[in-house]
């Protein structure tokens, strides 16, 4: 059962504290330590890169995965509420409700008192595309993506890893995650990140499609349309580059009754309107209630888990 009230305690920490400094947060720790091992990287051969990346995929993950794995353990044994203590703090540094809520409706406030260029700074949090230009509804329809597409690696992924492999997993999880988004990206350098893309990639496969399920399910009990949220995340999820964004975006689009545009990329929903900045507030409430069932569904199997091994 600690596993379920570890599991509890980091939601509600989440909830209630959000996130901590950057200066003693895990994951801005995983970025320097990346940052640190990247300088060696070579700068010419492709397969020297990619050699190279797969180094500090699995030297940032054993930096850790293991102190965290053999300091909860010996918490564990030495003092069980010490330990109850600490797993749930550690654990919900993996992942992120609050925090991507609160930049969205940072947005959703600038853009609605027609602070434009404030606002296009900000998204700059959210999203990579250049904001420079982007009209309001296209800003709403970027926080939107956003918010759906964090749904996944934000919160069903972390939660996914955890009931399958512990804090260590969400750890793991976090680490590739971070990784995929420091050096993951096109370029002349993109051999280097490349296993980390995928390995990011192969990890959010499972939990990007429960999480566009739970977007679904949220929409059936949200009064929005569960149906519509169906058929578009089917229809037009392969749209995006991405093999896992696509679920999340399109299901919240086809739920919200809107289209989601990445001008030059893909629109999602075609045959809805753009959106307008009270959408912003619609899809935080979508994605709650998803995280919310989700949470259920974690603690559930954690239960069956317990009473079939007992």
């Amino acid at each position: 059962m600690e596993n379920i009230a570890i599991l509890l305690l980091a939601v509600i920490f989440d909830a209630a504290l959000g996130e901590p400094p950057n200066v003693i947060h895990p994951v801005a720790w995983m970025g320097k330590v990346a940052s640190l091992v990247e300088k060696g990287s070579p700068r010419q051969s492709p397969v020297a890169q990619f050699i190279y990346g797969v180094f500090i995929v699995l030297i940032t993950m054993a930096v850790f995965v293991v102190p965290t794995y053999f300091l909860l353990g010996y918490l564990a044994q030495m003092n069980t509420i010490i330990y109850i203590i600490v797993a749930p703090i550690w654990f919900k540094l993996t992942f992120s409700l609050r925090g991507l809520r609160r930049a969205a409706l940072t947005i959703r406030e600038l853009l609605s008192k027609d602070k434009l260029d404030e606002a296009r700074f900000e998204l700059r949090a959210l999203v990579k595309r250049d904001t420079r230009e982007l009209s309001p509804a296209l800003m709403v329809s970027a926080t939107v993506e956003s918010v759906a597409e964090n749904l996944t690696d934000s919160f069903v992924a972390p939660l996914f890893y955890f009931t399958l492999l512990g804090i260590p997993g969400a750890i793991g999880y976090r680490a590739v995650n971070t990784l995929d988004a420091m050096i993951g990206y096109r370029g002349k350098y993109e051999y280097l990140g490349k296993f980390a893309s995928r390995l990011d990639t192969i990890l959010n496969y499972l939990p990007a499609r429960i999480a566009a399920l739970f977007i679904i399910l949220a929409a059936l009990f949200s009064g929005k349309s569960a149906k519509n949220s169906w058929q578009i995340a089917f229809r037009e999820h392969r749209k995006t580059a991405s093999p896992n964004a696509g679920w999340t975006m399109a299901a919240a689009a086809g739920a919200l009754g809107v289209q989601l545009e990445k001008t030059g990329h893909y629109r999602l929903g075609e045959a809805n309107p753009l959106p307008n900045v009270t959408v912003i507030d619609a899809s935080l409430r979508l994605v709650q209630v998803a995280a919310l069932g989700w949470t259920a569904v974690c603690i559930a199997a954690g239960v069956i888990h317990y009473v079939v091994g007992t």
